[in-house]
């Protein structure tokens, strides 16, 4: 006689509910589905500014920030953090962002100084981070404090340039230059301090490479 647990006995519906939950769509999250329609939004947000409807821009503006700033705390309440949202969503902030700074100095709204050194920092970062990619063992990039005040610095700075173009009131235009030098002021110390940060793990790298052969010639001697 069987000894084994009676398979009427076994809970069925919570046994699949836990598969499901395993075989989970890293698409489907609510993190990451917000991340997605900050993608969505960031064709309409181009061709209202290129259409010069800066109404309705500000609005998709305002919306995909709200996006930006619901994902991250969706993530962390609801213990949803996936490997593609991680790399999903600085996609989405990039593309968002690059794609606004590109279509306001089109338009001759934004002066091209500010685009063309947030495009050379981010250029930069993107070739530092397939070098040491490529030439050492380092995987993880994470932002660092100057960085993400740069980034709440360009999405401040868009906002504001859009609002101005709708509002003429004094406090906009002082908050337009406000935020165009905080920016570029950001964007070269955190370009710089990226720079240092990397030159020092390049260096750190290749002292625990090194290490071992060392060890072993000192031991030989």
């Amino acid at each position: 006689m069987s000894t084994g647990p009676d398979v009427t006995s076994l809970n069925i519906p919570s046994i699949r509910s836990g598969a499901a939950v395993r075989r989970r769509n890293p698409l489907r999250t609510a993190p990451n589905l917000l991340t997605l329609l900050r993608i969505c939004l960031a064709p309409f947000l181009v061709i209202s500014v290129l259409e010069r409807r800066f109404v309705p821009a500000f609005i998709l503006f305002v919306m995909a920030a709200c996006t930006d700033a619901m994902d991250g705390l969706l993530a962390r309440w609801l213990r949803q953090r996936t490997m593609l949202g991680q790399y999903l969503d600085p996609v989405a902030d990039k593309l968002l962002l690059s794609s606004l700074f590109l279509a306001l100095t089109y338009m001759g709204i934004l002066e091209p100084r500010v685009t063309v050194l947030v495009f050379g920092r981010d250029l930069g970062m993107l070739l530092t981070a397939i070098i040491l990619y490529a030439t050492t063992n380092l995987r993880d990039f994470h932002p660092s404090l100057l960085g993400k005040a740069n980034s709440l610095s360009q999405v401040l700075t868009i906002g504001v340039v859009l609002l101005s173009q709708i509002n003429q009131q004094p406090w906009v235009a002082v908050a337009r230059v406000a935020m165009i030098d905080a920016t570029i002021a950001l964007t070269v110390i955190s370009g710089f301090h990226y720079a240092w940060v990397a030159s020092q793990r390049i260096s750190t790298a290749g002292e625990s490479d090194t290490a071992p052969a060392s060890i072993r010639n000192s031991r030989e001697g």
